[in-house]
């Protein structure tokens, strides 16, 4: 219906338009038809003085056919704008009462009604799917990102971890490692795989017992590597199956822990050995006095043998105790301000008699203006008085000990230069540790218990000072104590 109304109005247009124009043509050329033999008339006697009759009829002859091309322009652009009007008014104006002509029939039925609730039902399920894809859209790019960052996470502690990880896969491939894994167990790109690394580090592990076999096998082995000790753990891992899928190695470095414990091991030893020495001595001569009389003389003399190494224990025992204290930091430190170049010269005349018995030239020189220390003075006391014996004992009789105090870099400094017996160079490492002598024999004769210079270096380390030592054997010993300023 809409179609041949459509064309019905294009018609009526056409047709009105031509009819118009083609009269207006026709009269428009009766016109010119009527003047053109009176303006031949009129110049007739001109046109025949100058001969151009002919030029005036070819003149007549070309407006006519102007015209006549006008005329058919005109029809053509009319025919035009005649179906642009139909089309307009057919889409305007018949096509919304075609269509509800059209759709009246199940609007009373009430067809038309439900088809649209059927399309906005639709509509609205589709925006729901929508909505609903956008959320799970989002929600899953959430649990991406919470994921990614988890990944980033753990490969940032596996990075920076100072234990070795290791997974092999069931093939024993390396699935993944991180950098202390291959710098503890000195591993080269050869080395990728479960057999090549723990042939490698002379482990006898086989990955299948491990992985089926967990309960049944060691999961925990000790191995050394040059100079480092290390603990090795496997341990299978599954999947979400619960199946095997791997083995996961930890490396751990327990090198010092085993330096320790081997100082412990040789604490005990060397404390028993030391302890026992003096009581041997002390029950051998009791036990020699009760058995028999003496004269006045072999009494004194074992008596003071017995005095002697009784002082002897004494002295380990409050060695002992105080690193003890300080180990535990249950030392009282009082920390106050003195002068250091006074608390120098008083320890010098505390030990004055024993630098008068071996004829030794002590000198003391404060060469600045020393600010004062705020430290624990009773325990600098200590430290001086140490190192200020240690150069008395081990330097030979007349011999020369220089002391030097002044200030550099905002911390006051001792210097003690002698020129004893000094140490040997591959003794300077160990000077610190606990009963470690250079000359065992002959530091137990002048009664050194071997913990004088750990507890000079453990109350410096508490007072946040700091001693060094160089020293050359058979040429004197140089000992520089440092401790900061108020």
């Amino acid at each position: 219906m809409f179609k041949n109304t459509q064309l019905k109005i294009i018609l009526i247009f056409s047709i009105l338009g031509i009819l118009l124009i083609s009269a207006m043509g026709v009269i428009f050329i009766y016109h010119l038809q009527q003047l053109e033999p009176q303006a031949m008339m009129q110049n007739t006697e001109q046109m025949i003085e100058d001969e151009s009759v002919i030029q005036a009829q070819n003149l007549i002859e070309i407006q006519i056919q102007h015209i006549r091309v006008i005329t058919i322009i005109l029809i053509t652009v009319f025919g035009l704008i005649s179906i642009l009007i139909s089309i307009f008014v057919a889409k305007v104006i018949l096509a919304p009462i075609t269509k509800l002509i059209d759709r009246a029939p199940r609007i009373a039925t009430g067809e038309e009604i439900d088809a649209e609730e059927k399309k906005t039902k639709k509509r609205k399920q589709v925006d729901e799917l929508t909505d609903a894809f956008h959320l799970m859209t989002n929600e899953l790019r959430e649990n991406l990102r919470e994921v990614d960052r988890q990944k980033r996470q753990i490969e940032t502690i596996l990075l920076h971890m100072t234990d070795g990880i290791i997974a092999f896969d069931m093939e024993g491939k390396i699935m993944h490692i991180n950098p202390a894994a291959t710098d503890l167990l000195k591993l080269t790109e050869k080395d990728n795989s479960f057999e090549k690394i723990f042939e490698k580090i002379n482990v006898d592990i086989n990955l299948e017992k491990t992985i089926y076999l967990e309960n049944w096998t060691s999961t925990e082995q000790r191995v050394q590597i040059e100079d480092k000790y290390l603990t090795i753990f496997f341990a299978s891992f599954r999947d979400e199956q619960d199946l095997p899928s791997g083995v996961m190695v930890v490396i751990q470095d327990i090198t010092e822990h085993v330096r320790l414990d081997n100082m412990r091991k040789e604490f005990v030893a060397d404390v028993s050995h030391e302890l026992k020495t003096p009581i041997t001595s002390i029950m051998g001569y009791a036990d020699t006095l009760l058995e028999g009389e003496y004269d006045k003389e072999t009494q004194d003399k074992f008596l003071n043998v017995i005095a002697s190494e009784a002082r002897r224990m004494a002295k380990l025992v409050a060695d002992l105790l105080i690193l003890s204290r300080y180990d535990s930091n249950k030392v009282k430190k009082e920390a106050s301000e003195f002068d250091l170049g006074e608390l120098v010269k008083k320890c010098q005349e505390k030990l004055q008699l024993e630098i008068n018995k071996k004829h030794h030239e002590v000198e003391c020189f404060v060469t600045a203006n020393v600010p004062p220390v705020k430290a624990d003075k009773d325990g600098i006391e200590r430290v001086i008085l140490n190192i200020m014996t240690n150069s008395i004992k081990y330097t030979q009789e007349g011999g020369n000990i220089k002391i030097y105090v002044g200030f550099v870099y905002n911390d006051a400094y001792i210097k003690i230069i002698d020129n004893g017996i000094g140490i040997p160079e591959e003794d300077l490492d160990r000077i610190f540790d606990r009963f470690y002598r250079v000359d065992k024999a002959r530091t137990r004769e002048m009664g050194g218990t071997g913990l004088g210079l750990s507890i000079a270096k453990e109350i410096l380390d508490q007072n946040k000072g700091s001693i060094d030592i160089k020293s050359q054997k058979g040429k004197g010993t140089e000992v520089v104590i440092r401790i900061p300023t108020k």
